[in-house]
């Protein structure tokens, strides 16, 4: 199965049990399958809420969805998305604007691709971004990758 047409059956199935799909990876070739969700009423900065019951309970139901669809995995996992979530989309950026953030651009800005800083705020697909020397800004087709980074 193309992983653009998994996403909106993980998103549905997910939502369905009261969680909302916060990201997903099919790897080693579709023989793993992780799915991270959140409680969709704690859509707020804090995570504090899945439990290992909802993963449980999200791993069930995805078990029997994806047997249905026909999809092939060897390994299913559901988590959290964890305190250095990923941030993918538009709607991440502007969830998480005011907090420290790694981000990769797939193309360097003045000499570089790594930077370190807090996300100020997001327009459209477009992401500005303070880092120790100025401000940035870039679209998401630029972003290789951003993590939230975690506050001890």
């Amino acid at each position: 199965m193309v992983v653009n047409a998994l996403e909106p059956l993980l998103e549905h199935t997910v939502r369905g049990l009261g969680y909302q799909l916060a990201d997903f990876e099919y790897i080693n070739n579709g023989r793993m399958l992780r799915v991270f969700i959140e409680k969709t009423h704690e859509l707020g900065r804090t995570q504090a809420g899945v439990t290992l019951a909802d993963c449980e309970a999200v791993s069930r139901q995805l078990q029997r969805v994806l047997e249905v669809e026909g999809i092939e995995y060897d390994r299913l996992e559901v988590s959290s998305p964890g305190l250095d979530r990923r941030l993918k989309k538009a709607a991440d950026f502007a969830r998480f604007a005011g907090c420290e953030a790694r981000v990769r651009l797939r193309h360097p800005v003045n000499g570089r691709r790594n930077f370190t800083g807090t996300v100020r705020a997001v327009e459209g697909d477009r992401v500005e971004f303070d880092y120790d020397s100025g401000r940035l800004a870039f679209d998401l087709a630029d972003l290789d990758r951003a993590r939230l980074v975690p506050k001890p």
